[in-house]
């Protein structure tokens, strides 16, 4: 797999690892090279040191073997060189080493052992915090050396790594503060983007944080302001344009109606119905897109009022769906596929679903479908397909393109598809 893969997706992850990463990089190049060329060096110096005590100390008594050699040179080297020495008579050296975590401290010590001692050796630097316990086999048994730890190791090898650690841990923490309070005014923006996309109020949305934030989060209610204006002049003048062209037709009607019914009237009066059919139609679609607040509806209380007014149309048990919604713009929506089915089909089912990132609201009908090819135009405003469905049907196209439109406002989409039943199946899919 691609390094990508393996990346943050995040702005909060990406920056903490631009910033984490070369920290990280710069504290092991530094402790490398403290211990390389520091303290491995210091510690070998130490560890020389001892070891040439020792075997000093361990010639000594071999010049003069007894008991009271060792307490002579313990005496000796005790107090200045803080390194005791007794002799343990028929003692044999351990045969279980004992080995340091950081075992390059063994290694050291060790080697500097090897290189002064021509006789056995065993040391441990595990069991005493404080000192090292070395012993040297010679032909009485055993000499036992105890040496303060801080002659063989250098101590700042500790205290270097502590502060390294910690330094990196506070340079961590603050790093997370920092990133995430830059982070927040861009989740806080894609929030209100989000939300303004569902129809929903964000007038209580701020711009804060950087100024390249800021000003996109004053660009984007500066868009905002621009999408809702002209969202508002669509409507009214859509309103307006109808209302202009109500007038002169109501007065067709009233003249046709007084006139004979001849078949020439007959016909003019159902073109006019036609034309103040799609006078309607072109108001409904522009209110499609309007402005409403949004409300928390009980689903299946929603769609068992809506169902309820048609005839044909049947509505499974829902389970109880608490959704967060525009309920006059939805119900348009469901009216719209409902009414579209039972033009087409004589009866239709409508039911609802919940998965962990939607909700799906299901109108199926028995009627004679849509082809998976014509679907898409079947969205599109103002589009028949000269097929099946639309013998004999009235209407002007703008059912599906209407709740298509309302399904986007609360930030979903409506999708066709073939219906258990034999006709269409339509989906408004709600995020939750």
């Amino acid at each position: 797999m691609p390094l990508k893969a393996y990346l943050p997706k995040s702005l909060f992850g990406r920056a903490l690892l631009i910033i984490i990463l070369p920290i990280a990089i710069m504290q092991m190049a530094v402790a490398y090279f403290f211990f390389n060329a520091h303290w491995s060096t210091v510690t070998a110096s130490l560890s020389d040191s001892v070891a040439a005590d020792v075997a000093v100390a361990t010639q000594l008594y071999k010049d003069a073997p007894s008991e009271a050699k060792a307490s002579e040179l313990d005496a000796l080297l005790r107090p200045d060189m803080q390194l005791s020495v007794k002799l343990r008579p028929g003692d044999n050296l351990p045969d279980v080493d004992r080995n340091a975590f950081f075992s390059s401290l063994d290694r050291t010590l060790r080697r500097a052992l090897g290189n002064t001692l021509d006789d056995p050796f065993w040391f441990d630097t595990t069991r005493y915090p404080n000192y090292i316990d070395i012993r040297v086999k010679v032909d009485e048994g055993v000499l036992r050396f105890i040496a303060a730890r801080e002659r063989a190791f250098a101590p700042t090898g500790f205290v270097f790594i502590f502060w390294l650690i910690t330094a990196t841990v506070l340079l961590t923490l603050v790093s997370i503060i920092f990133i995430r309070n830059q982070a927040k005014p861009i989740r806080e923006l894609a929030d209100a983007a989000d939300a303004f996309g569902m129809g929903r109020d964000i007038s209580n949305y701020k711009p804060s944080g950087a100024s390249e934030v800021r000003r996109a989060g004053q660009s984007f209610m500066k868009m905002r302001g621009r999408i809702k204006r002209h969202l508002q002049q669509r409507t009214m003048m859509l309103a307006g344009v109808s209302h202009d062209l109500r007038t002169p037709l109501t007065r067709l009607k009233l003249q046709l109606a007084m006139q004979e019914q001849t078949d020439d009237v007959i016909a003019s009066r159902r073109d006019l119905d036609e034309m103040e059919a799609m006078l309607s139609g072109y108001l409904d679609f522009a209110r499609g897109q309007g402005n409403e607040d949004v409300d928390t509806v009980n689903l299946p209380e929603f769609l068992e009022e809506i169902t309820a007014a048609y005839q044909g149309a049947s509505l499974s048990e829902i389970p109880n769906i608490m959704v967060p919604l525009s309920p006059v713009m939805m119900k348009r929506a469901v009216d719209n596929l409902i009414s579209n089915a039972l033009k087409y089909g004589r009866t239709c089912q409508v039911f609802a679903e919940q998965t962990n990132a939607h909700i799906r609201i299901i109108i199926d009908d028995d009627g004679p479908g849509i082809d998976e090819d014509q679907r898409l135009e079947a969205l599109k405003p103002f589009q028949r397909l000269d097929e099946a469905r639309n013998q004999n049907i009235e209407g002007i196209g703008l059912g599906l393109a209407i709740a298509r439109d309302i399904a986007q406002i609360h930030g979903g989409r409506l999708t066709l598809n073939d219906a258990p039943m034999g006709g269409l199946r339509a989906i408004i899919e709600l995020p939750v």
